[in-house]
């Protein structure tokens, strides 16, 4: 049986909140702003919900929310990276096991890339006041972890 889900965004956030990537698979570069949007409200429910499994271990979190044609499903990381994945609402049912296996290989995809012993994590934070890591996902180094997850949104496709 294939798969119903349709990946409109995913997000990865550092345990300090702050955006590792955001990437969007909608055709139309106006939404883009909408999935910044939802990550960023997404946090608190990530929070609250992260400090009541905590005694259970579970990384999955669930959906979050639905707003207008998204839902909104959350997973963390046992070194608290937040993923938030926005799928399509659609009229069929949304099995759980999917959305796991999704996360998962999400999360597989940042770990192969935070595994690489040449890639730079840190940049260098000189004038700015927070002076917590940033992830340069930006940069060409990352191009694989982009990669990955692009792979991973087609497989979905």
């Amino acid at each position: 049986m294939p798969s119903t889900l349709k990946l409109n965004a995913v997000a990865f956030i550092s345990p300090q909140n702050h955006p590792i990537l955001i990437r969007t698979f909608s055709k139309q570069d106006e939404n883009a702003i909408k999935y910044h949007y939802i990550a960023h409200t997404s946090l608190d429910i990530i929070e609250e919900r992260a400090n009541a499994n905590a005694k259970l271990g579970d990384c999955y979190l669930g959906l979050l929310y639905s707003m207008e044609d998204v839902a909104v499903y959350g997973y963390i990381t046992p070194l608290k990276v937040k993923i938030v994945l926005a799928l399509a609402l659609s009229d069929s049912v949304v099995k759980d096991v999917e959305v796991i296996m999704v996360c998962k290989a999400m999360h597989m995809a940042y770990y192969s890339s935070i595994s690489n012993p040449f890639l730079k994590l840190e940049s260098s934070m000189d004038s700015t006041i927070d002076q917590s890591p940033h992830i340069l996902v930006g940069s060409p180094k990352w191009k694989n972890f982009r990669k990955r997850v692009d792979e991973i949104s087609r497989t979905l496709a």
